[in-house]
C-alpha cells in the first residue's frame, strides 16, 4: 500500500495557485489512475485506487497548509491505515527550486515549508518521500509580497509547463510505487 498526499489550501479560491501545486498534481494523478472521484472525509478528501498490483491512497488534507500533518494523521487513523513512512509521498510547492523543475527527495528537513513541517511533527518522522514542485523565481520576494506570490494563480503558460512536466514524470511516479529510489533518480536527472 502506498499513500500519496498533495498539499495545498482547501478553499476553491486557492485552486491552481502556486501554493497548491501539490494538490494540482494530485488531481492529475486521480484523472489518470481512477475513474472515481475523491470521497469527502472528515479531515481530507481521499481516494483508494489500484495501479498495477499496488493499492494506492490519494489524500488531500482539507485543513489549511500549516495543519496538513494533523489532517493526514487523523485521516490515516480514520481509514485504519498504518503505512511505513517510506510508503508515503508528499507532493508540494518549493520556493527554493526554480519554476519548471521538479525534484524528489527522501528523509529531509522541511526547509521552512510549513505544510511539510506539520507532517514531520505529526508523523514524528521525516523519513517519507517528497515530490518538490518548483515555484521559485530568481529574486525571492519577502514578507507580504512572498505570501501574495505563493497565493497567486498560475499564468496560462505556467499551467502548460506544469501539465507538460506532469506527463514527463508520470512514468516515474508509477515507478515510485515499486522502486522509489529508481523513481528519484529518474526525476532528478530530468
Amino acid at each position: 500500500m502506498k499513500i500519496i498526499v498533495g498539499l495545498g489550501n482547501p478553499e476553491e479560491k486557492y485552486i491552481k495557485t502556486r501554493h497548491n501545486a501539490g494538490e494540482f498534481y494530485l488531481s492529475k494523478l486521480r484523472n489518470v489512475w481512477s475513474e472515481k472521484d475523491f470521497a469527502e472525509g472528515k479531515n481530507a478528501l481521499w481516494l483508494e485506487t489500484k495501479v498495477g498490483k499496488e493499492k494506492v491512497f490519494l489524500i488531500f488534507p482539507n485543513q489549511f497548509m500549516n495543519n496538513s500533518g494533523e489532517s493526514l494523521k487523523k485521516t490515516l487513523a480514520n481509514l485504519k491505515l498504518k503505512p511505513k513512512p517510506g510508503d508515503i509521498l508528499v507532493m508540494h510547492d518549493d520556493l527554493d527550486i526554480e519554476f519548471g523543475r521538479i525534484k524528489m527527495s527522501f528523509a529531509r528537513s522541511s526547509a521552512g515549508h510549513n505544510g511539510v513541517q506539520s507532517i514531520i511533527k505529526n508523523l514524528k518522522t521525516d523519513k517519507f518521500w517528497r515530490l518538490r514542485i518548483g515555484i521559485g523565481i530568481k529574486k525571492k520576494p519577502d514578507g507580504k509580497k512572498m505570501i501574495d506570490f505563493i497565493l497567486k494563480k498560475f499564468k496560462p503558460e505556467e499551467e502548460k509547463t506544469l501539465n507538460k512536466n506532469f506527463k514527463d514524470i508520470l512514468p516515474s511516479l508509477e515507478t515510485w510505487l515499486t522502486n522509489p529510489a529508481r523513481a528519484m533518480s529518474e526525476i532528478n536527472s530530468k
